[in-house]
């Protein structure tokens, strides 16, 4: 199977001239101390009509720059390009039946229930629709050393909800769905995901565990002063999966700007997954309040991806500061890539820019149509 076919920008000075709207947002964010840089890409059509970076691995004027290629620290778009991607072929190989119980992969899950809680109806279904009701967050670096006291910790963590009755997201849930697809698949996800995934796309620069000699162009991600006491860079910010050795199925994920693209790519051309597959995994799943799908989320209002992104879209946030949304009406994706938790992750600014920076990409482009 050849890689997805793109064309890459050529010129620089165009690029900037073009998405200058674009570029002065993500200068702001960088003069305002919303991140030290930012890289970011915009796909439409099979072309990638920008791809830049702006800024520095961190702050101070003799920094280095960061680029194009520059690889970031992809925190929760992992979700979505690993975990759900296997997901996803697992379910098209015949091998992941979306409504198994995950006490039949883990039968340690309902050790322990207490009343009230039926976490023997806990589906794979639920933990990619982020309706579970397991808990959103859990520090269970606190209480475990290893990756297997890790599982084994997030296993027994207490419902806050009857299982179905809600959307909350969920890291526990993405850890569990990791393990569980480890599990049928018979392999790691970082393995499976390597061969299925990234090698078959052409996605040269998208790995866990970066090599050690890449760290050091990899912009950091905190001045980690509790856990790990000292700064990280060019390993997992993520403390969970720091101690799952890296690799998680809610994290732990590297990639540059151009990858994720390339990714988006597959799925405009069923490189890697049938249309039916792609349907049913970014429609929008019970319950019915939810802008969550299948392992996907898809715009709300307000919305990260901004207003203009259409109603068949689906993306993903990383906690870094990165998102990857992609509009199949438009045959469009646009990736952004920050490490806003610099040196520390007190700073929401973000939350403004993202939506600014997606509306100034989308009108842009829909002045040209016009």
């Amino acid at each position: 199977m050849p890689p997805p076919q793109v064309t890459v920008p050529s010129s620089a000075s165009a690029q900037r001239q073009r998405f200058a709207a674009a570029y002065s947002v993500l200068e702001q964010g960088v003069s305002q101390q919303a991140f030290p840089g930012a890289v970011f890409g915009v796909l439409v059509g099979g072309e990638v009509q920008a791809l830049d970076g702006i800024g520095g691995l961190t702050y101070g004027q003799s920094i280095a720059a960061v680029n194009a290629s520059t690889v970031y620290d992809l925190a929760s778009v992992t979700k979505v390009i690993a975990t759900t991607s296997m997901a996803m072929l697992l379910h098209q190989e015949g091998r992941l039946s979306l409504d198994q119980p995950l006490v039949q992969i883990f039968p340690a899950f309902c050790a322990g229930e207490t009343a009230g809680e039926a976490r023997d109806q806990v589906t794979l279904r639920m933990l990619l629709a982020h309706s579970s009701g397991l808990p959103g967050y859990a520090r269970l670096f606190e209480v475990a050393r290893d990756r297997d006291a890790l599982v084994d910790a997030c296993l027994r963590l207490p419902l806050e909800a009857a299982p179905g009755s809600r959307a909350e997201y969920s890291d526990p849930g993405f850890i569990l769905l990791g393990r569980a697809l480890e599990v049928l698949a018979g392999e790691s996800l970082e393995d499976y995901c390597s061969r299925e995934v990234f090698a078959p796309l052409g996605m040269t620069s998208t790995c866990f565990r970066p090599p050690v000699d890449w760290r050091s162009a990899i912009p950091p991600t905190e001045e980690d002063l509790t856990f790990r006491r000292r700064i990280i860079q060019g390993e997992v910010q993520d403390e969970n999966c720091f101690v799952l050795g890296g690799a998680g199925g809610h994290a732990g994920l590297f990639s540059n700007a151009l990858d994720p693209l390339l990714y988006a790519q597959s799925l405009f051309d069923r490189q890697l997954f049938t249309p039916e597959t792609i349907r049913l995994f970014t429609t929008r799943a019970l319950p019915a309040d939810s802008s969550r799908a299948l392992g996907w989320d898809t715009p709300s209002q307000p919305s990260s991806s901004g207003r203009f992104f259409s109603r068949h879209s689906a993306g993903h946030l990383g906690y870094s500061g990165t998102s990857l949304w992609i509009d199949f009406e438009r045959q469009l994706a646009v990736v952004l890539l920050t490490n806003r938790t610099w040196p520390h992750r007190q700073s929401q600014a973000i939350r403004t820019i993202r939506p600014a920076f997606h509306d100034s990409v989308l009108e842009t482009i829909g002045q040209e149509r016009d």
